[in-house]
């Protein structure tokens, strides 16, 4: 017997809908003890899934709402068991009555992720599947939701499952040979596996490496505008933000230290840091801006510097160009101030290949082509939807079962015996199993489920 749990599944705002959900042993009976349809026969005797129209009741009979609800039985339900849905009006007043009218039937509130914590427990869901959930919902691109959405469907599962079921193989085969001497069972030879062990290890080298890009996906490029005071730094964050986030003004050196601020351009997700002016300052807070600044260039993976297109290039101009130029690391000249001039600098001082941008932060002038630009320095990797690893837990687990198969075959080329390549491939078989939920440990599944908002 489950206790059944209910919470509203939608957001606090006013909203044309809201929804609250049910699931546990009670949580058709508890439905139909609020809800009556308009027309027939009671929840309890309507199929699944099907939308019924009704009168939502708080628990003194009192008219709530005019609404939809809709039953799944399990096992055939997102959480495996009963669940029910009433779809009503997004008035939080409304959804907040519904929901005490429920609390008052028997049904208790939902903690943080308990639906999704019941869709594992009961196995309709692995332990990646789960969280992709609350990373599918979380998701500030489109490249970011259709990732999460191949994982909420196996993707992860789907190409490890493979190489589990090979340990295990392994494993098993070792063990019938030395527990049962005496049965006809194929001789155990370390050479029978080594292929597939050699297949196996590409395919977690090649998933381990896909984090490098999925910390990007989730986090945001990590980008720096840099240039001397009073170029438009922090007018070009407030463009690109929307909204007026850091202080501008016509004094050199407003900016006294560093903003960070997540925006989309386009299809691609930075993680934007707005710096102080660099220049020689004998202030004492401005200098340490100036020193953080030097440190946010070093740690992007993308520059974009800002000149005065109304000014000439400045010495620090240049000596800044040719800094980031040097690094090796994507960069834009952004020629800021269109709206005054279309000066830009002259080709002869810049380096070889610098992509210039004439735009204006003022006006927005030019924004499009800078969106274009990094779009193009950062493509969306061709690969399918839900390959790419985003989530530190999901690297660790793969890169110790990648650790431990690199390490049996190794073992298994230089000849060792069958009894110590059986020890790394069940440390492999263990980082597998923690990866989907086969052997995770409770501490690890409550920490994975309290990321989750209530009603999911």
């Amino acid at each position: 017997m489950s206790d059944t749990i209910a919470a509203v599944s939608t957001g606090s705002q006013l909203a044309g809908i809201g929804i609250i959900r049910l699931s546990g042993d009670d949580a058709i009976a508890i439905t139909e003890s609020v809800f009556t349809p308009s027309r027939g026969v009671a929840m309890s005797g309507r199929p699944d899934r099907l939308l019924v129209y009704g009168t939502l009741r708080d628990r003194t009979g009192a008219v709530i709402d005019r609404c939809l609800c809709t039953v799944s039985r399990g096992p055939n339900s997102y959480t495996g068991e009963d669940t029910a849905e009433l779809q009503c009006h997004g008035s939080p007043t409304v959804l907040r009555e519904g929901l005490d009218a429920l609390f008052a039937a028997g049904a208790r509130q939902a903690g943080q992720g308990e639906f999704t914590k019941r869709a594992f427990l009961n196995g309709r869901m692995d332990l990646t599947q789960a969280e992709a959930v609350i990373d599918l919902i979380e998701a500030e691109t489109a490249e970011a939701a259709r990732n999460a959405a191949g994982q909420l469907g196996g993707s992860i599962g789907k190409r490890t499952d493979g190489i589990y079921d090979l340990l295990r193989d392994i494993s098993s085969h070792f063990h019938a040979v030395i527990d049962y001497p005496d049965e006809d069972i194929e001789p155990f030879l370390l050479s029978d596996y080594a292929s597939a062990l050699a297949e196996a290890e590409i395919t977690l080298s090649r998933l381990y490496r896909s984090f490098d890009r999925g910390r990007i996906l989730t986090g945001g490029i990590p980008t720096t505008i840099a240039g001397r005071p009073n170029v438009g730094k922090s007018t070009l964050l407030n463009a690109l933000l929307g909204y007026e986030r850091a202080i501008v003004t016509e004094v050199p050196g407003t900016t006294r230290d560093t903003i960070t601020e997540r925006v989309r351009l386009g299809g691609v997700l930075l993680r934007l840091t707005d710096t102080a002016g660099l220049r020689e300052t004998r202030d004492t807070v401005e200098r340490i801006g100036v020193e953080r600044s030097r440190r946010a260039m070093d740690e992007a993976a993308l520059v974009l510097v800002v000149t005065d297109g109304a000014d000439m290039l400045t010495p620090e101009d240049r000596e800044l160009i040719g800094t980031v130029a040097s690094a090796g690391k994507p960069w834009l000249l952004l020629v800021n101030k269109s709206d005054l001039t279309d000066a830009l600098p002259c080709s002869a001082e810049l380096p070889d290949g610098a992509q210039v941008i004439s735009i204006s932060a003022k006006t927005g002038a030019g924004l499009a082509e800078l969106e274009a630009a990094v779009e193009r320095l950062f493509p969306s990797p061709e690969v399918p939807a839900g390959d790419i690893l985003t989530n530190a837990r999901h690297a660790d687990a793969v890169g110790r079962a990648l650790r431990s198969v690199r390490a049996a075959r190794e073992a298994m080329e230089s000849g060792v015996t069958p009894d110590a390549v059986l020890t790394v491939t069940e440390e492999a078989m263990e980082a597998l199993g923690e990866l989907t939920g086969r052997t995770v440990r409770e501490d690890i599944t409550n920490r994975i489920f309290a990321r989750f908002c209530v009603g999911k």
